[in-house]
């Protein structure tokens, strides 16, 4: 089983964080892959200082555990929920990972910000489905 971390960072305006990797296509919630030995907070910590320079001043959220097996089998994701006064912006430290951070309206998301990312937003925003699945 592999197991990782993403995050709905929400800044008092009331944007999100959505991240967009060198290596694939589309714009995603930050986070990563659980190192072995990590646990899943460390992950969360580790994974948004590099990708979005973001640093917690607070307790994040838990919103749940989704499993990812129509990407990857067996693969499991922790899906956490920040909001403004729990975290502090930075310098992103991931050097080559992200070629662009983008702060967007949770309601009117840019095209082509992936289906699981659009899922969880509407989730958080607009009492959106939940059916396990990322």
């Amino acid at each position: 089983m592999t197991l990782g971390v993403r995050a709905l960072v929400e800044r008092s305006d009331g944007k999100v964080l959505l991240v967009r990797h060198t290596y694939t296509k589309g714009l995603y919630l930050p986070g990563g892959g659980v190192e072995k030995g990590e646990i899943a907070s460390v992950s969360l910590l580790r994974e948004l200082k590099e990708e979005g320079g973001v640093e917690l001043t607070g307790v994040p959220r838990l919103v749940g555990i989704y499993s990812n097996e129509a990407v990857f089998p067996n693969d499991h994701v922790v899906f956490y929920h920040l909001r403004p006064g729990e975290w502090v912006g930075g310098e992103a430290t991931s050097v080559g990972e992200i070629s662009e951070i983008v702060w967007a309206d949770p309601h009117a998301l840019p095209t082509d910000t992936t289906p699981a990312t659009q899922r969880r937003v509407a989730e958080i925003f607009a009492d959106g489905p939940n059916d396990g699945y990322w």
